[in-house]
């Protein structure tokens, strides 16, 4: 059963799909339920995507696709309208690649390799070379801080996220705390505490109870610029 929120925000991108074609922003949808953060966007497109009544388009910004509606919603969909037909699902982006080419991801803002941010919604995107990914959903963050440097991640890399909730002792992962901040650390668990640690002597390791942390994606690779 879906809260009053859920309904709302499944109903208001439902309605922009039929009359745009494309769902909303985070900031749209932040303004439409008269949210204070986009945090709280986030909670609760994971609670529909978790319910199955709406999954995101993998390699594409601003892609949501409505799966089903609640029973309580169904009678203010418009009825006998003639909508175009949905194009055919693309083969995995793996199995149409070459070596030499290149995939959209969308770029979500800035990541801490420091102490954490605002974890941030954006409707840009970045091209990366395809032989970077591996099977999966990926998105990428551009990278914040020195506390990563000793791992190889400097302040302004982009780093490329394959998006998953779970990750091994070690694993460089996007850890979203209090569901409001992000940063990218390496993951170890102690004693019933998650153990957030930088790749820099002169950071030290944050430490949290399970419940505040989230794992968004672990590090599947890096793109740097040289000026």
């Amino acid at each position: 059963m879906l809260t009053r929120k859920q309904q709302e925000l499944l109903a208001f991108i439902d309605q922009r799909l039929q009359t745009d074609g494309v769902s909303p922003s985070f900031e749209e949808m932040k303004d439409a339920l008269q949210l204070r953060s986009k945090s709280g966007v986030h909670r609760l497109i994971n609670a529909l995507e978790e319910r199955r009544f709406i999954r995101r388009l993998p390699n594409r910004a601003r892609a949501l696709e409505v799966l089903q509606m609640p029973e309580a919603l169904r009678p203010a969909r418009p009825a006998l309208k003639l909508v175009p037909p949905a194009p055919a699902p693309r083969p995995p982006v793996q199995a149409m690649i070459a070596a030499n080419d290149t995939v959209v991801v969308p770029l979500h803002g800035r990541i801490a390799a420091g102490l954490p941010v605002e974890a941030l919604e954006s409707d840009r995107s970045l091209s990366v070379p395809a032989a970077l990914l591996g099977p999966g959903d990926h998105y990428a963050l551009e990278v914040s801080g020195d506390s990563m440097i000793d791992a190889g991640i400097f302040d302004g890399d982009y780093a490329l996220i394959r998006r998953c909730e779970d990750a091994r002792d070690g694993d460089i992962v996007v850890a979203l705390i209090d569901d409001a901040e992000a940063t990218l650390k390496y993951l170890r668990r102690e004693k019933g505490i998650i153990r957030l640690d930088p790749a820099n002597a002169a950071y030290e390791p944050q430490r949290y109870p399970p419940e505040r942390v989230r794992v968004q994606g672990k590090l599947a690779g890096l793109l740097r610029r040289y000026h």
